[in-house]
């Protein structure tokens, strides 16, 4: 596959930036398609070939890994080894926020509506919360509640579609990306101010401050979840190593809930500093 020759995990882990690029070409490719071939279902058919683009490289990252699980048992190198992978994984995912945020804002409105139809009535169904500072800590603490268990529900999502197909938490992280980069775009189309440095910026801010430590949490239950998968795989369980391998992933699960918790605070109180 050409997609496949591009990049490799173990590359991609010594130069993740080099995957903003890759996320951007991976999704442009696929909303071309899309739009030639499956116009009516562009919305979802981009979501399925981007997704279906990374695989090898996802599924490998994630064999590497687990591999990595095998061959060394300090927990504090094991992190900082995953660490390389998340890297990558969150600028793959950026690449796809920058794309599906470019082609949102500068297409024509009739095609922008027929690639985004099912991203915008995602964000129009799910109900808007307001970030008016009202004083009342009841109210506050039941939004922070609302947001930290709807996010721990996408965690647990990930870390599923990962423990049974090996790589799906990529295909729920795609389509993530695709509502942001829609949300921020609406956002920079329906500026009043057009389109400007400190409309970009004020955008990209009211999304990602807190969607970043998100994705990033919603990437390590995908990977504690296909290391897991990798190990039952190969018969390790009930060893020595799967019991290391567990507690690998017992830990990239407690960090991804930690940032969830971070993720809420900052949507709750940092976020609506950037909403005008």
């Amino acid at each position: 596959m050409v997609f496949e020759s591009l990049i490799n995990p173990i590359k991609a882990e010594r130069r993740p930036w080099e995957m903003l690029f890759i996320g951007m070409i991976y999704s442009t490719f696929a909303i071309i398609l899309s739009l030639f071939i499956f116009r009516e279902d562009a919305s979802l058919v981009m979501i399925f070939l981007t997704t279906l683009a990374t695989v090898p490289l996802i599924y490998g990252a994630i064999k590497l890994e687990a591999k990595k699980d095998l061959m060394y048992e300090e927990e504090k190198f094991l992190i900082k080894e995953h660490s390389k992978a998340l890297s990558f994984f969150m600028f793959l995912f950026m690449g796809f926020v920058l794309s599906f945020l470019i082609w949102y804002v500068f297409l024509p409105a009739d095609l922008m509506n027929v690639l985004f139809q099912t991203q915008l009535r995602d964000i129009r169904r799910v109900e808007i919360i307001s970030y008016a500072a009202t004083g009342n800590a009841i109210n506050i603490f039941s939004t922070f509640g609302r947001i930290f268990l709807n996010n721990v529900k996408v965690m647990v999502f990930s870390l599923l579609f990962s423990f049974f197909y090996g790589f799906g938490a990529i295909f729920i992280l795609t389509w993530n990306s695709s509502v942001i980069g829609a949300a921020i775009g609406s956002f920079i189309r329906n500026s009043v101010n057009g389109i400007s440095i400190s409309v970009v910026s004020m955008g990209m801010l009211r999304y990602l401050v807190h969607g970043i430590p998100e994705i990033l949490a919603y990437f390590m239950a995908g990977l504690a979840g296909g290391i897991i998968s990798i190990a039952i795989i190969r018969h390790d369980f009930g060893s020595d190593k799967f019991k290391h391998i567990v507690i690998d992933s017992f830990d990239l699960i407690l960090g991804a809930t930690l940032l969830l918790v971070v993720a809420a605070l900052l949507e709750v109180f940092v976020t609506p500093l950037f909403i005008f």
